[in-house]
């Protein structure tokens, strides 16, 4: 048996227990992990809320998961028959959103594919940030929008994980970054390099007459065409998350919307491509994850509680003891 938090329902924070269940077990091509760390993303909170509506698609009246979790960190202690790429031993991290969810517990299992091997220098708490919100920064803005040096970002709920990664990434790039977000978190993003900050409670950063190259938005929650006049002539605007609307806005009438020049729609988020890319910049130290609070596991529930205020700047991870 092993300490896990679980749930059988959707809802707040208070669905979530401690509890004792089975151990897993890998199958011969997968590893079985002792967790060291794991991370809260808003993907977790809204597959225990329930909402929006399409994280249903995981079950349609109680989560088909019971242990959520997807960004893990930790020791392999177990391989399957068919494992090639670790060993009992090696520390690892990655996403498991394609292997049953379950970091939030002492042990998990994943295929090998879903994991990379932790680099020399990093810690576990460390690793655990990069896999979800890392790899949606990096594929925001290298991947999908394609960002130059000299370009302008606009980052809207920047003081996140995914955009705290994305601001260092898009300086290291040679960008200009304008950030969205609350006041209190300008400091923070201002020391990543963000150049400009907008307070969201005082401005409308679609309305004050700027035009971006790329805008990136993880709470979307305006119609997608509302976007276009803040974009320059060959702008990109690229969802990473956002009401149910906007998200549905984005995935159906994204290609009646964009123009033969300005590109609007959804990002399709490739789960745990270049773990090893963003790693190796984190242990050159070229990037850092922001941790906010490190929450011991038993007190997942009051985490996620702090997680869903609103006032989270950067990750927060979940030790596991």
């Amino acid at each position: 048996m092993m300490k896990a938090i679980c749930y059988t329902r959707y809802g707040n924070s208070e669905v979530l227990k401690f509890e004792d269940v089975p151990m897993p077990m890998p199958n011969e091509n997968a590893v079985r992990i002792k967790v060291e760390a794991a991370c809260i993303n808003s993907w977790d909170w809204d597959m225990v809320r329930g909402k929006p509506f399409i994280v249903r698609a995981w079950g349609l009246f109680s989560p088909k998961y019971k242990i959520p979790g997807a960004d893990v960190a930790g020791r392999v202690d177990a391989v399957g028959a068919k494992v090639t790429k670790f060993k009992i031993g090696d520390a690892v991290f990655g996403d498991l959103a394609n292997d049953g969810w379950g970091s939030f517990a002492e042990y998990a299992c994943a295929d090998e594919k879903s994991l990379a091997l932790m680099p020399h220098g990093l810690t576990y708490e460390e690793a655990c940030c990069i896999p979800q919100a890392g790899m949606m920064a990096l594929q925001s803005v290298r991947d999908h929008g394609r960002l130059q040096t000299g370009q302008h970002m606009l980052f809207n709920g920047a003081g996140g994980g995914v955009g705290t990664f994305a601001v260092q990434l898009a300086k290291s790039i040679g960008a200009e970054v304008t950030i969205v977000d609350k006041a209190d978190k300008f400091p923070l993003l201002k020391s990543l390099g963000a150049d400009h900050c907008i307070d969201y409670t005082q401005q409308d950063f679609v309305e004050n007459g700027l035009r971006y190259d790329l805008i990136v938005d993880v709470v979307s929650n305006r119609p997608l065409a509302a976007y276009k006049k803040s974009l320059t002539p060959t702008g990109k605007f690229l969802m990473v998350g956002g009401s149910m609307k906007a998200i549905f806005q984005a995935m159906f009438l994204s290609s009646w919307i964009s123009s033969k020049e300005q590109k609007l729609g959804m990002m399709a988020y490739e789960i745990n491509k270049d773990l090893d890319y963003m790693a190796r910049l984190m242990q050159e130290r070229k990037l850092r994850a922001v941790i906010d609070t490190i929450f011991p596991l038993e007190q997942t529930c009051d985490a996620f509680a702090y997680y869903a205020a609103g006032d989270v700047k950067g990750k927060i991870v979940i030790k596991i003891q």
